[in-house]
Order: C-alpha cells, then sequence, then structure tokens
C-alpha cells in the first residue's frame, strides 16, 4: 500500500466514522433495552401545529421516542376531530417498543383557560367566590377530568395553586387563581385535585414556587421575571398551597420560569437545583416534576433548546415541555438529553430514576 493509498484509506474510514457519529446514540443500546434516544424520549412532551398531527411526530412516538403530547386551543376543532387525533397517536404508540400509555395533556383550568369546549366552566377565582367554594372546586375538578377524559386525554395541566396577592396582578387578572387566602387555595386545590384524579386524569399543581407575587404585565412567556419576595413569606404564603395537594396524592407539579432570589438569585426555578430541592425536601413532594414551556422568552439567556432541556434535566426537573407547536424542538431537547445520558454530563443514576417515575406515572394511566 502506498502512502497516498493509506491516507486516502484513512479518510474513507474517518468519513465514515463521522457519517455514523450522528446515529451512534440513537443505535447505542441501553443496559434495559432502551436506546439512549429512548431513555432520552421517556422526557420530553412534544407538540405541533395545526388540526393534524404530522408524520414526524408519529415517527418520534413509533420508535418510542416521546413520553406525550400537549395540545392547544389551535389543535382543537371538537371534541370529536381531537378524540380521532389522540386515537391516531395511541395507533402510533401501539407500534413503539416502550409499552406505556403515552400522556396526552392540555391545560383545563377553567374559565378562559379551557383548550377543549366543555367544563370547568368556572374559573378558580369564580370557584373561590361560589356559595360553596368546596362542592364547586370539586365539581370543576370532576368536569375537566370528563372533558378530558372524553376526549381520551390523561393528564391535565391543573390546578394552580398561584395565592394573588393584589387585585388584578398577573395571576389574577385572568381569574387563575383560587384566593388571595393562602389556606383556602390550599383546600380548594386539593378538593379540585382529588375529585379530577378519581376520574382517571392526572392533575399538576402550578407554578412552583407561586405566581402570587407577580404584577401585571410579568409574564415569563414574554422575558425574564424576579419575585423578591422573602424565604418566610414564600414559605408560609406561596408554597403553601402544595401541601394539601401533595397529601391528596397530585401526581405532578409544574415549577415556575420566574427567578426567586430567597432560594436562587441567578436560575430560573425550573433550572435551579435549589428550587427543586425545595419542593422535593422541604414539601416532600416525590412524584413527577414537569417544567413549563421550554420556549418561553424567559430563559432568552440559556441558550439552545438542548441546552435549556439539558439544564433543566441537570436541576432535577423530570418531564420537559417542547411546547412550541413545532416537532422539531422536542426532537432538538431528545437529541442534547441523548447527548448528556451519553456523555456522562447527565448522570446515569438520576437519569433513570427521572424515568423511573415518569414510567410509574404513565403505567398508573390509561
Amino acid at each position: 500500500m502506498t502512502e497516498m493509498t493509506r491516507r486516502r484509506t484513512l479518510q474513507a474510514l474517518a468519513g465514515v466514522v463521522l457519517a455514523g457519529a450522528a446515529t451512534t446514540i440513537a443505535a447505542t443500546p441501553a443496559p434495559d433495552g432502551m436506546t439512549l434516544r429512548q431513555l432520552a424520549g421517556q422526557r420530553v412532551i412534544y407538540s405541533y401545529a395545526g388540526l393534524t398531527p404530522p408524520d414526524a411526530l408519529l415517527r418520534r412516538i413509533r420508535a418510542g421516542e416521546a413520553a406525550g403530547v400537549i395540545f392547544f386551543g389551535e389543535n382543537v376543532s371538537s371534541t370529536q376531530q381531537i378524540g380521532g387525533v389522540v386515537r391516531q397517536l395511541r395507533d402510533a404508540n401501539a407500534q413503539s417498543p416502550v409499552r406505556r400509555p403515552l400522556l396526552l395533556m392540555t391545560d383545563q383550568e377553567g374559565g378562559k383557560v379551557r383548550r377543549l369546549p366543555g367544563e370547568p366552566a368556572l374559573s378558580e377565582k369564580q370557584v373561590g367566590q361560589a356559595a360553596d367554594p368546596e362542592a364547586a372546586a370539586r365539581a370543576a375538578g370532576k368536569g375537566a377530568g370528563t372533558t378530558l377524559s372524553g376526549a381520551g386525554m390523561n393528564l391535565n395541566l391543573a390546578p394552580v395553586l398561584d395565592v394573588f396577592g393584589q387585585p388584578g396582578n398577573f395571576i389574577d387578572q385572568y381569574g387563575r387563581s383560587f384566593s388571595d387566602d393562602p389556606h383556602t387555595a390550599g383546600v380548594l386545590g386539593r378538593d379540585f385535585v382529588t375529585a379530577q384524579q378519581a376520574t382517571g386524569v392526572a392533575a399538576t399543581a402550578k407554578h412552583f414556587p407561586g405566581l402570587g407575587a407577580a404584577p401585571a404585565g410579568s409574564n415569563t412567556d414574554l422575558g425574564p421575571v424576579t419575585l423578591n419576595v422573602p424565604l418566610s413569606e414564600l414559605r408560609a404564603k406561596d408554597e403553601a398551597p402544595y401541601g394539601p395537594a401533595i397529601a391528596a396524592g397530585v401526581k405532578l407539579v409544574m415549577l415556575s420560569w420566574a427567578v426567586y432570589p430567597a432560594l436562587d438569585a441567578t436560575r430560573p426555578a425550573g433550572l435551579s437545583p435549589a428550587v427543586v430541592q425545595e419542593l422535593r425536601q422541604h414539601q416532600k413532594f416525590q412524584g413527577v416534576t414537569i417544567t413549563d414551556a421550554l420556549e418561553a422568552k424567559a430563559l432568552q439567556a440559556y441558550g439552545t433548546t438542548g441546552e435549556r432541556a439539558t439544564l433543566a434535566a441537570k436541576a432535577g426537573m423530570d418531564l420537559i415541555l417542547a411546547s412550541a407547536r413545532d416537532v422539531a424542538q422536542g426532537e432538538d431537547a431528545v437529541s442534547a438529553l441523548a447527548a448528556g445520558l451519553s456523555g456522562g454530563s447527565l448522570p446515569s443514576a438520576e437519569f433513570r430514576a427521572a424515568v423511573g417515575r415518569i414510567s410509574a406515572l404513565r403505567e398508573g394511566l390509561r
């Protein structure tokens, strides 16, 4: 072999290695039989635009690389239509090597924040102002669960447990808070959770540790928000409603994207190990944590989709909500998580513990 031939052979081999690099993670089996991309996919919730799920999403589901799908108003024209979509997604999941139900979710809080037609008609504020608030909360929870299960969904991103600080502030202006009293918010949140989960639909308490102090216009979807609330107040007021919800067995907790200097002066809650530990250790929550929207402008300083997903996983978040109505966003999150797991920047034991919590949730749903 001449020197030139040797060099050409080495270059050709290098080309094969480089060409295969993109598929190495996908092809590498994990000890439990799942590929690394499948393990990563167990932590990502996808979204899509329009009324018809795209082929790219169906492929990810069939490949076992998706934990679930979130639906928005633009995905729904009627209960019958979205029910047909849900059946299509479930059929795709039946072909997946990961034999667990998909997490099929939406925001059915009540009042103005409803993605599906139907109950609950009352907003959380109206529930809190009802003649019998506890009965109204139970009716709202049951109504939300019945509406979602009727369309084939199994998870609701509700109730909101934020305790509004001032009338007309960010969380109160759309009627998304039960009360400005933490005890009342806790009791009504608990009743909503209990009634909804009795229908077989998992509930999500949000937005830990609380957005009740956010003034009007302070929306983490639109930009960074910092809430300078003392730790004593956070725990006595904002976090207080989580105790009853957790005691009632709420399945998930969503963390906010606001920054809480009393817990972590630099990172939004969903990217902060300190805030996640506040939920795990102080509030004793053992269920599934889920991020708010990964594309929120509050995260504009935290890099790409993949970088945000990795930071959230490092902080201790279980599920990553890729809700930009773009399947590529979910794919980017899966790729980054798989790379982090493969390279060791996301510790295997912690990663698998998160997947274990999510798997237990999925196995308990239809």
